[in-house]
């Protein structure tokens, strides 16, 4: 017969290495992960916790004490988050992907902690309690994700196999009060400051549009005092208005906002502040199909327009390049609102408008007359783009003749 241990270490084996006296750092396997903290989805259904045991009902008791609820915005993203790691998984994104460590709080005693694994280095064993429950402060959108994906890989064509030898970073406080933990919630969703949308989007290498703008920054040289420099130097990648202080002429949201409207016409105008990756493609061109086709085309256009950039013009106004965007997606193959363009009748419609920033040819086409005299470019760029196209679509039209100075 077997000698029984006094006190079994029962519960699971986590290797973690401290960082403070009652916080440590460390790595698990996924199908840990799904053991320690039960389906946030499922605690939040009335109908699951009835039949639920009670190890979970006492879980969902404390974890609404820390936690907000799935519903609304948090909720909708389970599933956009679990296709990414899906996605992840299959290699779709190489090395490019990332998921943040999961906050995890011991709501109870360890069953016990080793001593040092490796001298010197602080490594040791935890062993979880399987009384103590284990709540997800920060990084519970993912652990629902990741639940969604145990419950039907098919669905997101993955194999168990697939969610079995994935392993996520964690970190896990333990011997605090549930004061602490939604102290430290709270910091988690308050202290840091969220990334613009801008530079969020001027680094996002899946989405189309800003792929296109990258490549377009990078190869258009322009003259500046005798001299050919790249269009990069002269453009603003952070932020989303230009400053004198910075030199540059135009920012890269502008270019995509271009970019956006010359895939997809008019209704790109209206894209600008939507994150396109992965989003169909208009009459099923490829991606590369329409690089492409659009490069050369902007390429000549940026050239053309180039001169106007560096002055007191329109042409840096997102509302003016969205409304170009329109006219240049007359010109591409895929175009299903016409007439169609050349590239020199393109050229031409350019050509023939007033681009300076005066009243005269822009005021409520561009932008409106602020209180000073001067024209304002507020009032949104979905408004003001569609009637730049208009505009520059129609040299007959009554606001086409305005922006060339025919009245």
């Amino acid at each position: 017969m077997f000698q029984m241990p006094s006190t079994a270490p029962e519960g699971i084996r986590l290797t973690v290495i401290p960082n403070r006296s009652h916080a440590a750092v460390g790595v698990m396997g996924v199908t840990t992960l799904l053991q320690l903290v039960p389906s946030p989805k499922k605690e939040e259904s009335a109908q699951a916790l009835k039949h639920a045991d009670v190890f979970m009902q006492r879980h969902a008791i404390i974890r609404a004490e820390v936690q907000r609820v799935l519903k609304g915005s948090k909720g909708k993203n389970v599933e956009p988050y679990a296709r990414y790691l899906a996605e992840a998984l299959n290699g779709e994104y190489g090395e490019a992907y990332s998921t943040p460590p999961i906050t995890l709080w011991l709501a109870g005693d360890a069953q016990s902690v080793s001593g040092e694994i490796v001298p010197d280095t602080g490594i040791c064993n935890v062993i979880v309690n399987p009384s103590s429950p284990v709540v997800a402060i920060d990084g519970e959108t993912q652990v629902t994700a990741w639940h969604e994906l145990s419950t039907n890989p098919e669905k997101y064509g993955i194999t168990f196999e697939q969610i079995q030898s994935a392993r996520v970073p964690f970190e896990i406080y333990f011997d605090i009060t549930v004061d602490d933990a939604r102290q430290i919630f709270h910091d988690r969703n308050v202290k840091g400051v969220a990334v613009s949308k801008n530079l969020s989007m001027s680094m996002d290498q899946r989405d189309l549009a800003t792929q296109i703008a990258r490549r377009l920054v990078d190869t258009v040289k322009v003259e500046q005092d005798g001299k050919y420099r790249p269009l990069r130097e002269l453009v603003e990648f952070r932020e989303r208005q230009l400053t004198r202080s910075t030199g540059a002429i135009v920012t890269l949201s502008a270019l995509r906002d271009l970019v956006l409207s010359s895939i997809h016409g008019r209704k790109g105008i209206g894209m600008s502040a939507t994150d396109t990756a992965g989003e169909a493609l208009p009459g099923g061109v490829s991606s590369n199909q329409m690089k492409e086709e659009l490069l050369p085309i902007l390429t000549v256009l940026l050239d053309r327009l180039y001169p106007h950039l560096t002055g007191e013009t329109v042409v840096s106004s997102p509302a003016v390049l969205a409304g170009l965007g329109v006219a240049v997606h007359r010109s591409v193959s895929w175009s299903t609102e016409g007439p169609a363009l050349t590239r020199q009748d393109l050229i031409d419609l350019v050509d023939s408008v007033q681009w300076a920033r005066d009243v005269r040819f822009w005021d409520g086409i561009a932008g409106n007359v602020s209180k000073t005299g001067a024209l304002s470019f507020g009032g949104g760029t979905k408004i003001h783009g569609s009637r730049v196209a208009d505009a520059l679509l129609d040299p007959d039209s009554a606001n086409g003749r305005k922006i060339r100075g025919w009245n």
